[in-house]
């Protein structure tokens, strides 16, 4: 199992992200083929205090063929179209492989 790991910083309006987000750029994410599950969490805190992160959300695929023709159909295109446009300054993404 491999996943898209994608973390936000804080938006500078977290009322129209959330929205944004959940209306929008979570059901177009979750249109993707291969997606076995899509987590979302929000980033209470840290052991050093305020976190550098104020969500993170997990796209799951089988293996890394699965996300990478994910990722490349239209689908995949349109959900990364729509968080660039809305999110693109304060994202950073990583692939993960997940040890079950």
């Amino acid at each position: 199992m491999v996943k898209l790991v994608v973390l936000y910083k804080k938006p500078a309006d977290v009322s129209a992200f959330e929205q944004h987000y959940r209306e929008i750029h979570a059901p177009l994410a979750r249109k993707m083929p291969g997606l076995k599950k899509l987590e979302v969490s929000h980033v209470t805190g840290s052991p050093g205090g305020e976190a550098k992160y104020y969500m993170m959300a997990e796209c799951y695929f089988e293996d890394k063929a699965a996300m990478m023709a994910a990722l490349g159909s239209d689908e995949g295109k349109a959900a990364a179209k729509d968080v660039m446009g809305f999110a693109g300054d304060i994202l950073h993404m990583m692939f993960v492989d997940v040890d079950e």
